[in-house]
């Protein structure tokens, strides 16, 4: 038999492949249609009610600035009973915003420093109860933390506040016009607000500092860095963002906190530049002292001013935004 003329057997031949089908950019699944559905319908329904509220907080509104007989945006008195009425936000925007810059001041070290001691310099032991601590303090209500500041906060803050109207006060900013008051002033809620918003700005900026490149800190230990200089040049880059971040959901609560300011705060409305001097107010405290008792019309001038505090949360936010987007750095991709 001649071999050379033998030929090798035809491999067997494999069944037909489905064609795969084509790719448009568009979802196949039934399951990614679903999921995409209720992505966009999720979106849509938040967009819908936010200018539902936008819309019924300006008509509302609408209704007590055309009978104000004052400039709504710049008076000092708030009267919307008087004949003619008479209302103005200028004394709730001055305390809305000192007292939320004050507890910013005080609360923004204090909560980075206290991530980065959690995050990159506790013992394992120790940081775990410490972040579980924090976490708690985030869930309290508003209500304890304004009882705890009336009746523990205010009476211990006599002594600062003397030490600073008596060393400070000619700034004019820590003079007391009448030593020896009690301390429920614009500073005092400041304090507290810092110490309602300490937990949430914490918990945001440990998370971050924790998702920092582990190779860029080891690189930076094996080229001689120190502890710092290693945070200094790697983690803060990296968390920039989130500590923006952090600081405009803590900066949210501070502007809307009712229940704390209401129960520290003396009531008044009173114009002063001396943080140490009781009786001022802020939008949310007003509104929740006065809502019960207004009539119609003296409701929908606190619908007014509650526009106010909307408009300043939105415009807080969308600076943030702005600032993060803007600066690719703070992204943390170029840590």
């Amino acid at each position: 038999m001649d071999i050379s003329r033998t030929s090798a057997a035809p491999p067997p031949k494999q069944p037909d492949e489905p064609a795969a089908a084509p790719v448009k950019g568009q979802a196949v699944h039934r399951g990614d249609k679903l999921f995409r559905g209720l992505s966009r319908g999720s979106g849509i329904t938040l967009l819908v009610i936010m200018a539902a509220i936008a819309a019924f907080l300006t008509y509302r509104a609408s209704l007590a600035i055309s009978k104000d007989s004052v400039n709504f945006l710049t008076a000092f008195e708030w009267n919307p009973q008087g004949d003619p009425p008479a209302f103005g936000i200028g004394v709730l925007a001055f305390g809305t915003v000192v007292s939320s810059v004050i507890a910013m001041v005080i609360a923004v070290p204090v909560a980075v420093g206290i991530a980065l001691f959690i995050s990159h310099y506790a013992p394992r032991k120790l940081a775990a109860p410490l972040a579980y601590v924090i976490d708690l303090l985030a869930a309290v209500p508003s209500i304890i933390y304004g009882l705890w500041g009336a009746l523990f906060l205010v009476p211990y803050l006599d002594g600062l506040t003397s030490w600073l109207d008596e060393f400070l006060g000619w700034t004019t900013v820590f003079e007391m016009s009448n030593p020896g008051s009690p301390a429920r002033s614009i500073f005092t809620v400041g304090i507290l607000l810092a110490i309602m918003i300490l937990p949430i700005i914490t918990n945001v900026t440990r998370e971050v500092f924790l998702q920092a490149p582990k190779m860029y800190e080891e690189a930076a230990l094996a080229l001689g860095a120190t502890r710092w200089e290693v945070i200094r040049m790697s983690v803060l880059p990296f968390g920039r963002s989130g500590i923006i971040s952090a600081s405009m959901l803590g900066l949210g609560r501070a502007l809307g906190e009712t229940m704390a300011v209401a129960t520290v705060l003396s009531p008044g409305f009173l114009f002063s530049l001396h943080l140490l001097d009781a009786g001022s107010g802020t939008f949310a405290q007003n509104i929740a002292a006065k809502f019960n008792e207004a009539d119609d019309f003296g409701r929908d001038a606190l619908i007014a001013s509650g526009l106010v505090l909307f408009v300043i949360t939105l415009l807080v936010n969308g600076a943030a935004r702005y600032i993060i987007g803007r600066r690719k750095e703070y992204s943390g991709a170029n840590a």
